[in-house]
């Protein structure tokens, strides 16, 4: 399988058994890799040595976190950033990331409960329909009871993503409303944190795609 596209850094990452390019950060087991899973020594290289999450090459100034709109309301990621055009080639050819209706395969040993069990926070393991781009120039990490998180710098810029093409408003605000709920579910575990949460939500709303309507105006 040949893309076209596929930006230079990305060209000698090793593929499988489908001619798809391997993200760096994806584990290896028994000489196949397993993309539902992340090798928790690329992480730690990635922060340390500020390395690219898909190509595992050095970062330069625009660092780009891949994730879902639930990840841009409290501007937490559990992934470190990668760069501007490694993201943006992800974001339109990963089955996960491109198809709204993709979902993990779960087995005994990789599923959703391990997921979340294995997980930094509280792991939201659906697919969110859509995949945001954030831009920013800085980050940082912090550590929580089980693992490390990362609070993502104020963004540059927002791109959005879905099967394989910039997505439209309205699918964005579905794959909001469909997962806001996760995220009030959590914030009602502590005081105040249903008002920070609604606060923050406002918050990210100029960074949706425009709508429809707002797209008339502007023309």
């Amino acid at each position: 399988m040949k893309y076209a596209d596929l930006p230079e850094r990305m060209t000698d990452l090793p593929t499988d058994d489908r001619g798809y390019p391997v993200p760096w950060f994806v584990a290896w087991h028994d000489g196949r890799p397993e993309f539902r899973a992340m090798d928790p020594a690329k992480f730690r290289a990635a922060i340390k040595q500020k390395l690219c999450w898909v190509c595992g090459k050095r970062l330069g100034v625009n660092l780009c976190f891949v994730a879902g709109p639930m990840c841009g309301i409290n501007r937490t990621s559990s992934e470190p950033p990668s760069h501007v055009e490694c993201a943006r080639w992800s974001a339109r050819n990963c089955p996960f990331l491109s198809n709204p209706r993709m979902v993990r395969r779960e087995d005994e040993e990789i599923n959703n409960a391990v997921l979340r069990d294995n997980s930094a926070g509280f792991a939201i393991t659906r697919n969110p329909g859509v995949a945001m781009l954030w831009i920013t120039r800085q980050y940082e990490t912090f550590k929580v009871d089980n693992g490390w998180l990362i609070q993502m710098g104020e963004p540059e810029s927002v791109e959005w993503y879905a099967c394989g093409r910039p997505a439209t408003r309205e699918e964005v605000d579905a794959s909001i409303e469909s997962g806001l709920p996760n995220l009030q579910a959590i914030a009602k575990m502590e005081p105040g944190s249903l008002q920070a949460l609604s606060e923050a939500t406002e918050r990210f709303v100029k960074w949706l795609p425009l709508s429809k309507i707002e797209q008339g105006m502007k023309k």
